[in-house]
């Protein structure tokens, strides 16, 4: 078994600016270029001893060691992004040497190129709907029932009659909620080529305020970037009274969008 892998960022056209000087996964390792067919992966080089099968199992399972190695996976991408269109690759797609790398390049050839020509003068931009539930429950709460009057009904009756109210408060709140993150939705579709929803990220580890009703990307056309942006601010000051955050954040590399998935990985 080889000392070293090849730990693949993303693939660009040939002749496309590759980032330079920018730190690798492994921070004594060089980001490197392997070309084939038109094409360029960008790699570098980590020991064996931490990411073949392994110990990479036993390395994800370290949130610290996670962190740091995605921050500087990410870092990559975004200098590279910076410069050309590019086709992202997941976070551990391992190698086992350039030549590895060059069958993936060739063997997908036809696939990369359609995936590039698709997301040239694209960009994805992620947007989170966020809110402050009691805030909203407050903005829903009327006075449909007016309070009894001393004696005139009993203890009972008031316990169910506030029960009741509590239940149509929380009831109106959710409808409130999803009109909300359709809303925020459809707006950004309007403007998006292509968008995707995914689940809510767990507080605790992306470390957000509020309850997520909205986790959204959007595939955009360079030129619609402002439009984006001033949309996303019409709609804070839209929901604001609810207690509704709009956060727009991009762009991203388009994991998200990448026609037919990505190459194989292949340790």
């Amino acid at each position: 078994m080889a000392d070293e892998l090849l730990w693949a960022y993303c693939v660009l056209r040939a002749g496309d600016p590759a980032p330079a000087g920018v730190p690798a996964v492994e921070p004594a390792a060089a980001v490197e270029a392997v070309e084939a067919e038109g094409l360029v992966a960008l790699v570098s080089r980590v020991p064996d001893a931490q990411f073949s099968a392994e110990p990479l199992r036993e390395n994800l399972n370290d949130l610290r060691w996670l962190e740091r190695v995605a921050r500087a996976h990410e870092a990559v991408l975004d200098q590279a992004l910076a410069e050309a269109s590019i086709v992202p690759l997941r976070l551990c797609t391992l190698y086992e040497s350039p030549e590895r790398v060059r069958e993936m390049l060739r063997s997908e050839r036809d696939t990369l190129m359609d995936a590039l020509d698709f997301l040239a003068g694209r960009q994805e931009w992620g947007v989170k709907v966020l809110i402050d539930r009691e805030r909203l429950e407050e903005a829903v709460r009327g006075e449909d029932f007016a309070p009894a009057e001393p004696g005139s009904t009993s203890a009972g009756a008031a316990y169910l009659l506030r029960r009741r109210m509590e239940r149509e408060e929380r009831e109106s709140a959710r409808a409130l909620a999803a009109a909300l993150a359709e809303d925020v939705d459809s707006s950004m579709r309007s403007i998006a080529l292509a968008a995707v929803t995914r689940p809510a990220q767990n507080r605790e580890l992306s470390g957000y305020e509020g309850e997520m009703l909205l986790n959204a990307a959007y595939l955009v056309e360079a030129q619609r970037v402002s439009d984006l942006r001033e949309r996303a601010a019409e709609l804070a000051e839209r929901h604001a009274a609810v207690g509704a955050r709009i956060e727009l954040t991009g762009p991203w590399p388009p994991y998200n969008f990448v026609p037919d998935g990505e190459p194989g990985v292949a340790a």
